[in-house]
């Protein structure tokens, strides 16, 4: 038995562009008009200049037998074009000189699983696809040769003074994106997938589930009453999110022997998961938990690192901890069942345990990035209980000071600690774990937590436990 989780790759920025996109005069457009035509899939490039190359960013290798994935799956049918490997991308390059401004590829959709990227395309049984808009992400070079010396990632890679305009469309009718269904959608916003098929998504005010209808039963039940209310919780609480509804879209693999898996990803206002195994046709309680946890997690970063994000990297405990937080009180309203001070207490534990003697903004050089997760649900620990008003109440404080820029920088949160509770030590203390974290931790985060009004004993180490 195995368990597999995918890490989120990648979060778009706030206010990533969902809506339909109006041609801006003097910003030079590659258009990628994707269409689905019964069984028969089609991609037309139109360049907005002349190139050697153009490069496929997106290009990672698959997780099983590590080959690249479009060789087999992409036919290029223009004339002098190749589709070629060039280092670690795919690229188009021609047979002489540069490229045509329009070329045209015929696809079959890649379900299959990268080593450290988003699948190309999910599939679900009943014959539906979603495709991963990234895959048809582009840049121009003007060497094909040059492209072997590019880095091995640049999954984030920017066509300089260009915007890339993508298009879907299906004629056996409409298509799914962004929480709407449309003829024809189109979006600038690379990192999503749209819904090709007749999968009848559940809809509620507050969010869009597009569920495989072979799946478990009880996983379906649980993703279309218990999650439904999360989005209905998280909406009341930090209001609603302007520029997308949120959607979770789940495909199933199989019950394939052997096998609990739970593959997922967070996107911009999007949830993707694949359930697979034999693990998964039965109920249990850890599974229950397991599954709305993961899905309240990422729910949360729709508000918590995509309405407002950290300003660096080492801030990342601000999103993720506070991610935390929000899913265990969410969780804990939505099944009765679960107790959050078993995940609160391994959160301060593991806090106690990645402080000593070193700060958490330093985690990542250390690779020990659950100290963003842990301390960062125990600084909401106490920014909740020294405030004696729900996370929710100091998160949505925080989205609706900083909606402007989109950006809470350290200073902002540990002063909105400050407004919220009235006791400026608090605030001191938790910039020293960030600085350079305590010589006894279990010591100083104890005594953090009691001054924070926190309920806890110490066990038999010394580490404090909810009581």
């Amino acid at each position: 038995m195995w368990w597999r989780l995918l890490p989120v790759l990648a979060l778009s920025g706030p206010g990533a562009a969902l809506a339909a996109i109006a041609d801006r005069p003097g910003v030079p457009q590659v258009r990628i008009e994707v269409a689905r035509r019964g069984d028969e899939w089609s991609a037309d490039f139109q360049f907005d200049r002349p190139a050697a190359a153009w490069v496929f960013p997106r290009s990672d290798e698959t997780a099983e037998g590590g080959k690249p994935w479009r060789a087999d799956s992409w036919t290029v049918e223009t004339r002098g074009v190749n589709l070629q490997r060039r280092g670690s991308y795919d690229v188009f390059v021609a047979d002489r000189g540069d490229l045509p401004l329009r070329v045209r590829v015929r696809f079959t959709p890649v379900a299959q699983r990268l080593r450290a990227d988003y699948p190309p395309a999910l599939r679900f049984t009943d014959g539906s696809i979603a495709l991963y808009v990234a895959q048809f992400d582009m840049f121009p070079m003007d060497s094909a040769s040059k492209v072997r010396a590019l880095p091995n990632d640049l999954n984030n890679q920017i066509v300089p003074a260009a915007e890339l305009r993508y298009e879907f469309r299906d004629a056996a009718g409409p298509v799914l994106l962004a929480g709407k269904r449309a003829a024809t959608a189109t979006t600038t916003d690379k990192d999503t997938y749209v819904l090709f098929g007749a999968t009848r998504p559940i809809e509620t005010p507050d969010m869009v589930a597009v569920l495989d209808p072979e799946l478990p039963a009880w996983i379906k039940d649980s993703l279309s009453t218990a999650v439904p209310a999360l989005l209905s919780r998280y909406t009341q609480e930090l209001g609603r999110l302007p520029d997308v509804k949120p959607t979770i879209m789940t495909s199933w693999a199989g019950p394939t022997p052997g096998i609990v898996s739970r593959a997922g990803s967070a996107l911009h206002g999007l949830i993707v998961m694949t359930y697979e195994g034999t693990g998964m046709l039965e109920e249990t309680a850890e599974q229950r938990a397991q599954g709305l946890w993961f899905v309240a997690h990422e729910v949360a970063h729709f508000w918590l690192g995509q309405t407002v994000s950290y300003q660096y990297a080492r801030d990342a405990w601000i999103t993720e901890g506070g991610a935390d937080l929000l899913a265990i009180r969410a969780v804990a309203e939505a099944d009765p069942s679960y107790d959050p001070r078993v995940e609160l207490n391994r959160s301060i534990e593991d806090c106690i345990s990645l402080t000593r003697r070193h700060g958490v903004e330093s985690a990542r050089e250390r690779n020990e990035h659950r100290a963003y997760y842990a301390c960062g649900a125990v600084f909401g620990l106490v920014a909740e209980s020294g405030s004696g008003r729900s996370f929710f109440k100091f998160v949505r404080a925080l989205i609706d000071a900083n909606r402007a820029d989109g950006i809470v920088t350290r200073a902002e949160w540990l002063a909105a600690l400050d407004a919220a509770t009235r006791k400026s030590e608090l605030s001191r203390d938790i910039a020293r774990l960030l600085d350079r974290g305590a010589s006894d931790p279990k010591e100083f985060i104890a005594d953090l937590l009691l001054r924070a009004g926190v309920d806890f004993e110490l066990d038999s180490r010394g580490i404090p436990q909810l009581r």
